[in-house]
């Protein structure tokens, strides 16, 4: 089934994000990844068919690929679930995991590994990325000389805000910074070099650490098509923006409005929701080497 919106009878929601909801089980928090898209900061009003189920999914398989850094993963089956959650097998299959409660760090770990997005706008200006100066003549879409880690504040609304490594340092503390940024570089070109084996390059993405009785430990999503910029390497090419495995049809039909970008977002055609949901299917049955099973 498709789901826009959760509630659960019984189960206090927390939070509703731009994709996820969030409700508290006591010692742990149920995530449910619902099938929201959301495109120039706006929800949009359609669903995207398998979305919820496919960015889960995903997180989990990497969450459990990378062994060398804890996360937040109790249960990722509803049958492990608390009772409290069985009659809600339907609406939780495939798009919910129980999770550890962290306390989040007020940044968001973003590491860039391409010259892509609002990095090669900088980069055209003035030679950065984020204030991190790079060589010259470097071309839209080219690997970096080296993975940059370039932070940013969590923002409620709107977009998040680049902040230099230093403010990094003081928001978190030297000891944590140091260790995010390893780690995110190390999941980022650990998934990047297993995702190249598979037909993608992963462009950039952005981690979410939380702390847990003082250990620092990996949360949210992990290398997702919504986090992340993923490329199909058959259609890689210097000098241009690449397609993308999310959100590209979405994007290409809103530019052809004139709709202002501020809510409330028009509506997309079957079509645009139908390829766009292959585009999430296809990403997962390519990292994974097998489809998503499921309705």
């Amino acid at each position: 089934m498709d789901i826009l919106t959760l509630d659960l009878p019984g189960v206090r929601k927390i939070a509703s994000g731009k994709v996820r909801e969030i409700f508290d089980l006591g010692e742990h928090l149920l995530l449910v990844a619902t099938d929201r898209i959301s495109a120039f900061d706006c929800i949009l009003p359609n669903p995207i068919p398998r979305k919820g189920a496919v960015l889960t999914s995903i997180s989990a398989y990497w969450f459990q690929r990378f062994g060398f850094v804890e996360n937040h993963v109790v249960a990722t089956e509803v049958r492990d679930f608390p009772a409290v959650l069985q009659p809600y097998e339907a609406q939780l299959a495939q798009r919910a995991m129980v999770v550890k409660k962290a306390r989040p760090l007020p940044v968001e770990c973003v590491v860039r590994g391409y010259l892509a997005g609002s990095g090669w706008k900088e980069y055209q200006a003035s030679q950065t990325i984020c204030g991190i100066k790079l060589p010259a003549g470097l071309r839209q879409a080219e690997q970096l000389p080296e993975t940059i880690f370039t932070p940013s504040t969590k923002a409620e609304s709107g977009h998040d805000m680049n902040i230099p490594w230093d403010e990094c340092r003081r928001l978190v503390g030297d000891d944590v910074a140091e260790q995010v940024r390893a780690l995110s570089i190390r999941i980022y070109e650990e998934g990047r070099a297993y995702a190249a084996e598979r037909g993608i390059i992963v462009a950039d993405t952005k981690f979410e650490f939380g702390l847990l009785e003082g250990r620092v430990i990996l949360i949210d999503e992990c290398l997702t098509p919504d986090s992340s910029r993923f490329w199909p390497a058959d259609q890689y090419a210097l000098g241009i923006s690449p397609p993308s495995f999310d959100k590209q049809f979405v994007r290409d039909y809103l530019e052809t409005l004139t709709w202002d970008k501020t809510p409330p977002a028009p509506a997309l055609p079957p079509d645009v929701v139908r390829k766009t949901s292959e585009k999430y299917l296809e990403a997962y049955a390519a990292l994974t080497g097998q489809p998503l099973v499921g309705t």
